[in-house]
């Protein structure tokens, strides 16, 4: 039983019995869904059937209401400043395909996340704090609006993904819990794009961009938090948090609960929940948000001088209240509500989080077309059984095969995306990292998160030619077109044909090593 509820009495049995064949009505329990398909119940309908009614619902990946026909966010180009709403496709997911058409050629960001509840508790880029951004007039940043291509529900979108100067914020909101009422949250994030600057946070947050003291907050966190020494020492994976202002907890102790910190292989996308009665408790949990249900973190008391909370109801994602800005992290969805969610309620939102297929296949694979899901296998004569992986953001060659560990294989596999630098090229993003794409950087290369900026972009684009040797395709490099992607003693770098002064850039097998055939996934 959870230490935040009392023993059921009957009406209570009753109640939730009622509320789960309504659930089994509407389609989201035992009716078979499958990725793709329309669900016909969505975050913010359970909610409000567990009588917690969402006051946010953020999103650039899809509908959180069954019913909701909204824009979901917006973009800016560079090119001519102009700005354009991106709505959804039938099924309730983002129209992605127009926010290509309206940044093809050029860059966008994006400025707004609208608020899908009838609140309009919309998030736009934050203009600052105690902690000045590096935008204009020491606002933050706005995301690149292509930094994290993924896919749900059978669909190409886009997540929003934070690099440090990034940030949106709402002061002044309408509904969001305030001075010790009762409030719930989650937001699906990533397990494999996040850093311990402060501070990923999403949730409520002080009005006036400053620290007013503990308790001003009451936001969910995903880092790899230092801040408790006996953190420091723990596996370098993020953890689920709650940012309560003057502290980053994991339970109602100044020290580090191992519960916070997402176990097993690297998950690319979580689900992680923070709800707060306002005056004595707090629970935690987070989830697989591709499979499976919640975990508990914590469910008890608040930390003392917590008690009761002071919340002041700005909505924040990227940023601390204060406006600390240092973090790095990826949101998809994620919503708040009035009141505190029961139990079942988190997990049947759960199970919805599951159906809505983040990072499932494609649907493409074997070839260089966007979208496409592939393989690239060295072509030399010593290493055809060597493919290019990520290794904790390395890239390198080794051998892959069919009994090879199953994250060994999502590191050999990428999604060939349209050149971020330029459409007639190609990038590389991670399918075990979403965001992570393949970097040049001092001739080596790297799978990193891409941050929006032109250096980025040019060293992420890659232009695919007949392989050197006949065999597959050889790729150079989009700014040093006489620099082509190579593998040499186990690493990758972009090398010259005997040209530019380092070992990798001998003749010796050059034309081999900058050869490779572009295969199926190995892992779908």
């Amino acid at each position: 039983m959870s230490a935040l509820q009392s023993p059921l009495k009957p009406k209570d049995i009753r109640a939730a019995l009622a509320f789960i064949v309504g659930l089994i009505a509407g389609g989201l329990i035992g009716s078979g869904t499958a990725h793709g398909e329309a669900i016909k119940q969505r975050p913010c309908d359970i909610y409000a059937a567990a009588n917690a009614p969402c006051v946010a619902a953020h999103s650039t990946v899809r509908a959180l209401y069954a019913k909701y026909a909204g824009a979901l966010y917006q973009v800016k180009r560079a090119s001519d400043n102009a700005a354009e709403n991106i709505g959804l496709l039938p099924d309730g997911y983002a129209n992605a395909a127009a926010q290509d058409a309206f940044c093809a050629n050029t860059s966008c960001i994006i400025t707004k996340i609208y608020d899908q509840s009838s609140r309009h508790n919309d998030l736009t880029i934050a203009s600052g704090g105690h902690y000045k951004g590096p935008g204009p007039g020491g606002s933050d940043l706005g995301a690149a609006a292509d930094a994290l291509p993924v896919t749900a529900g059978g669909h190409q979108v886009y997540g929003v993904s934070i690099s440090p100067g990034m940030g949106y914020r709402n002061n002044r909101t309408t509904g969001v819990a305030v001075k010790g009422e009762p409030e719930g949250m989650y937001m699906v994030s990533s397990g494999t794009h996040f850093n311990s600057g402060c501070c990923f946070d999403y949730g409520n947050a002080e009005v006036s961009g400053n620290d007013t003291g503990a308790g001003h907050m009451d936001t969910l966190n995903v880092s790899r938090d230092l801040e408790w020494p006996n953190c420091r020492n723990a596996p370098p994976r993020p953890g689920v948090h709650a940012d309560l202002e003057n502290g980053i907890f994991h339970w109602d102790k100044r020290s580090c609960n191992p519960a916070a910190i997402i176990s097993g292989e690297p998950r690319p996308f979580i689900s992680a929940w923070l709800k707060n009665n306002g005056q004595t408790q707090f629970a935690l949990k987070w989830g697989d948000a591709q499979s499976g249900g919640l975990a508990t973190i914590h469910a008890g008391a608040l930390p003392h001088g917590y008690a009761p909370m002071r919340q002041e109801g700005a909505i924040i994602i990227g940023i601390g209240g204060d406006n600390s800005h240092a973090s790095a992290g990826s949101f998809f969805e994620g919503v708040m509500t009035s009141g505190f969610p029961t139990d079942s309620a988190d997990n049947a939102v759960q199970s919805n989080i599951v159906a809505a297929g983040y990072g499932a296949p494609t649907g493409l694979s074997g070839t260089l077309a966007p979208g496409s899901e592939i393989s690239l296998q060295a072509t030399t004569a010593c290493c055809t059984e060597d493919y290019i992986r990520n290794r904790n953001g390395a890239v390198v060659i080794g051998p892959i095969t069919s009994r090879s560990a199953a994250q060994d294989r999502r590191d050999a596999t990428w999604i060939v995306r349209r050149g971020l630098a330029g459409s007639s090229c190609v990038s590389f993003e991670s399918k075990a990292n979403p965001g992570d794409f393949l970097r040049h950087q001092n001739s080596a290369l790297h799978a990193q998160p891409f941050d929006g900026t032109a250096l980025n972009r040019s060293d992420a684009t890659f232009c695919a030619q007949p392989g050197k040797n006949g065999k597959g395709n050889s790729l150079h490099a989009l700014n040093y077109p006489a620099k082509y992607i190579r593998h040499f003693y186990g690493k990758l770098y972009v090398a010259g044909d005997g040209d530019g002064g380092n070992p990798w850039d001998t003749k010796t097998l050059w034309t081999d090593d900058v050869s490779f055939s572009v295969g199926p996934p190995w892992s779908p």
